[in-house]
C-alpha cells in the first residue's frame, strides 16, 4: 500500500496539502492509526506556525512532543475565529476569507485561505458532495441542472456556502445551472421567486433533473412563494434537494420534519431525495445525512479525513452511544488554520456518526467554554 503521508525531517504545509489531496482523490478509507499519524503531523505544523494556537496549546501544556493521542489535540472554540487570526498564512498569501453568517453588526468568524488551502478545500468538498448528492442526481440520460437558492459569488465573496455552491455547480452541474437570489448591503439574502419558478417549470416540462441547493430559510422562502401562488411542481426523476443551516431569524422557522414534508409536497421530491448538510465557515469538510422517512434520518457522517466526537460538557469525555453532548470536530483538511474545533452544537452520538440537535443553550455553551480550556 502506498504510504498515506511521506513524512520528512522537516515537512511543510505544501507537502502535507499535496499528499492529503492525493489521499482524498484516491478515495481510500483511513484506519485509526493512519488518521492519528496524519493528525499528529498536522498538529506539529500548526503548533509551529499558528501563533495564537501555539499560545493556547502552551497554556494547556500540550505540545507535539507531549501529545498522548490525537483525541487530546487542543480544540479551539469556534468563537475564537472572531477574535483571533487563526492562520499560518501571511497577509500576502491570503487569497480568500470566509465569514460566518450571523446578525449584522456582530464580528463574524474569519477563516483565511490561500490558493493552496482552497485546493484542499475543493478536493474535500467535491469528493463528499459527489458521494452524497451527485450519486442521487441525474436519470442516466442527462446530467442535472443545479438551482442555487443563494446569491452569486460576486455578491457574497465571503460566504463559504456560496463558494461551495459555485464549486459543485461548475464541477457537476449541467449548462443552465445558476443562482436565484441577491445579497443586500446588510448581507441579507433575497430570493428571486420569479427566476426560481421559471427554473422549476423548465425542469418539470423538459424532464431534465434538477438539484436544489439552499439553506433552510431560503427553502422556506421558496415554499412560501409557491404556496402564495397555489402552485406545486413535480420535479422529474433524478432530482434532489440539499438543505443546510438554520434560520437565524431570516424566515419563519419550521421543524425539520415539516420543512422536508413541504419540500416533498410542493416539489414532488421523495424523502430519499432530500439530503441534509452540516458545515461551518471554520471547517474545510462537510458532513451529510439523508432521510429514511419524513420523521427519521441517518446520522450525519464526515468523510474519512474528518472525525467528530461528542463530549460531555461536565467531564470533557466522549459520551456513550445514544447520549447527548457537544460536538468537537477534527478536520485534516483545515490545513492552514487549526484542525481541532470545539463547536457550540449539541449532538447525539450514534454508531456511524452523530445526530444534530441544534445550538447549545447558554448553560451548555458555558460547558463548551470549559471544554475549550
Amino acid at each position: 500500500m502506498t504510504p498515506l503521508l511521506q513524512v520528512t525531517s522537516s515537512p511543510s504545509f505544501a507537502d502535507y496539502a499535496r499528499q492529503l489531496v492525493a489521499l482524498i482523490e484516491r478515495g481510500e478509507a483511513l484506519t485509526e492509526a493512519q488518521f492519528a499519524d496524519l493528525a499528529r503531523e498536522l498538529f506539529a505544523l500548526q503548533f509551529a506556525h499558528v501563533t495564537p494556537y501555539r499560545r493556547l496549546c502552551d497554556a494547556r501544556k500540550v505540545t507535539p512532543a507531549t501529545l498522548a493521542d490525537w483525541c487530546t489535540i487542543p480544540a479551539v472554540p469556534s468563537a475564537a475565529f472572531k477574535e483571533l487570526e487563526l492562520t499560518s498564512l501571511a497577509p500576502t498569501e491570503r487569497t480568500a476569507v470566509f465569514h460566518s453568517s450571523g446578525t449584522t453588526g456582530h464580528q463574524p468568524s474569519r477563516h483565511f485561505h490561500s490558493a493552496e488551502s482552497l485546493a484542499v478545500y475543493e478536493a474535500s468538498l467535491r469528493s463528499s458532495f459527489a458521494r452524497h448528492v451527485v450519486a442521487r442526481a441525474g436519470d442516466g440520460k442527462s446530467s442535472a441542472r443545479f438551482l442555487c437558492l443563494a446569491p452569486p459569488p460576486e455578491q457574497a465573496p465571503h460566504s463559504s456556502l456560496v463558494h461551495m455552491f459555485a464549486s459543485v455547480s461548475r464541477a457537476f452541474g449541467a449548462p443552465g445551472s445558476g443562482f436565484v437570489a441577491s445579497a443586500g448591503t446588510d448581507n441579507s439574502w433575497a430570493l428571486d421567486a420569479a427566476a426560481a419558478l421559471t427554473a422549476l417549470r423548465d425542469a418539470e416540462t423538459s424532464a431534465q433533473p434538477l438539484v436544489l441547493l439552499g439553506t433552510a430559510f431560503m427553502f422556506v422562502h421558496l415554499l412560501d412563494a409557491l404556496a402564495q401562488l397555489g402552485l406545486s411542481i413535480t420535479l422529474p426523476p433524478g432530482s434532489c434537494a440539499m438543505e443546510t443551516g438554520g434560520y437565524k431569524g431570516r424566515s419563519r422557522e419550521l421543524p425539520k420534519a415539516e420543512l422536508h414534508a413541504q419540500i416533498t409536497a410542493r416539489l414532488g421530491l421523495p424523502h430519499a431525495a432530500i439530503v441534509c448538510e452540516y458545515g461551518m465557515s471554520e471547517l474545510s469538510s462537510q458532513a451529510y445525512s439523508s432521510l429514511i422517512t419524513n420523521h427519521s434520518s441517518l446520522p450525519f457522517v464526515f468523510p474519512p479525513w474528518c472525525r467528530a466526537r461528542v463530549l460531555s460538557p461536565e467531564t470533557g469525555r466522549e459520551v456513550a452511544e445514544g447520549e447527548t453532548g457537544l460536538l468537537r470536530i477534527f478536520d485534516l483538511a483545515n490545513v492552514r488554520s487549526v484542525m481541532a474545533l470545539q463547536t457550540e452544537d449539541l449532538a447525539v452520538r450514534r454508531a456511524e456518526g452523530f445526530e444534530l440537535l441544534g445550538r447549545a443553550t447558554q448553560a451548555e455553551a458555558r460547558g463548551c467554554s470549559l471544554l475549550a480550556q
